[in-house]
Parts: C-alpha cells; sequence; structure tokens
C-alpha cells in the first residue's frame, strides 16, 4: 500500500496510463501483471515496483522514457537554489483538485497548519482545532486516503495501544492563477521526498 506523496500520486496514475499507451499495449500488460503478480493494471499503480518490472520486461531501457512521461503528466519535481527544498509542480487536475479542495475547507485547512510542524495523534489534531469528533476524524481519514497526511510514528497508549501520529507531506503551498490557469505547487517535506518511491523517477 503506497502513502503519503506516491498515494496523491497514484490516484492518477492510472487514467494518465490509459491516455499515454495504446489500448493494445494496456491489455498486454495487463494480462502480464495478473499471470506474473495476479494484480491488474489498476491494482499494480499501488504497487509500482511490479509495474515497473513488467514495463522494463516489454520495453527494455525504453521503459525509463515511458515512465517519465507518464509522470511528467502529472507532476514535476525540482530543487530550489537552495537545495534541500523539493517542489513538486501538479499537472494533473484531479489531484490539484484535491489539494485545492483542502486548503478551501476552513476545517481540513486548520488539520493541515496544525500538521505541517509536527506529527500529532487524530484526538490531538481535533483539540488542537477545536472540531467535533464525527466531522472530525472524518475529514482527517480522508486526508489520509487522499495521500495528503502521512503516518510518522506512533503513541503506546496506557492500557498497549498503539495510535498512529499523522504529518501533513508538505510544509508549503504556492498557488498561482494565470489566464484561468490554477497552478498548484507544493514544497515536500524531506521525509515524504525520502519514503517515496515515485518521486526519484519524476524529478528533473
Amino acid at each position: 500500500m503506497m502513502v503519503g506523496v506516491d498515494n496523491l500520486i497514484a490516484r492518477s496514475l492510472h487514467s494518465v496510463i490509459q491516455v499515454n499507451l495504446s489500448e493494445q499495449t494496456i491489455k498486454k500488460l495487463d494480462n502480464r501483471l495478473v499471470e506474473k503478480y495476479g494484480i491488474t493494471l489498476s491494482q499494480a499503480v499501488e504497487d509500482f515496483q511490479k509495474l515497473d518490472d513488467v514495463l522494463r520486461e516489454f520495453f527494455g531501457e525504453g521503459a525509463v522514457g515511458i515512465e517519465r512521461k507518464i509522470f511528467e503528466s502529472i507532476c514535476t519535481v525540482s530543487k530550489t537554489k537552495n537545495k534541500d527544498e523539493e517542489w513538486m509542480t501538479i499537472r494533473d487536475s484531479n489531484i490539484a483538485k484535491t489539494v485545492l479542495e483542502a486548503f478551501g475547507d476552513e476545517d481540513k485547512k486548520k488539520i493541515m497548519s496544525v500538521l505541517m510542524n509536527e506529527p500529532h495523534i487524530v484526538s490531538e489534531v481535533l483539540s488542537i482545532c477545536n472540531l467535533p469528533q464525527t466531522s472530525g476524524y472524518r475529514k482527517i481519514n480522508s486526508m489520509i486516503s487522499d495521500g495528503l497526511l502521512t503516518v510518522e510514528g506512533y503513541i503506546t497508549t496506557s492500557d498497549g495501544k498503539k495510535v498512529n501520529k499523522y504529518i501533513s507531506i508538505f510544509e508549503n503551498i504556492k498557488i498561482d492563477i494565470v489566464k484561468n490557469n490554477v497552478s498548484v505547487k507544493v514544497k515536500l517535506k524531506n521525509d515524504s521526498v525520502k519514503n517515496s518511491i515515485l518521486i526519484p523517477l519524476i524529478r528533473n
């Protein structure tokens, strides 16, 4: 199961692959993935190493170019002059919409700002943001499944249960609107980059 930034990118991977590869190639990929790993193409976007393996089987070194083209239509990642900072420019409209909706929702915006700097367990986030339990939990869970929040450590409760702490995958966002085109750039946290399988494939 992918986490964090990979989860965010994988959401659009399947539809972008369908645009970039022929129907015949997709069918072959699908069949080979089922034969080799028992998973379909739509499941393989969640387990990219298996998809990469089959792409290389079919296209050899050419697989790298295909993957780059696919990822570039989703997002690009580049370092700033300050070498420690990596910014992801989101090109895919579905991912941009997910990020913009989170920042357009007052509660989600509060959650995001609390979790940009340090990880917290869900109950702490609800308390800091002063959010009702039911709707607060629902919003946090949707942000986790969208890939905007990711697990970073846990606490052990007095009865020995492990409770996950969550943190935002990015620490800054820039939204530019140029002639009705919305450009969304996010500054990725170092850990988000370190734990990602997909970022090294996308990086400029």
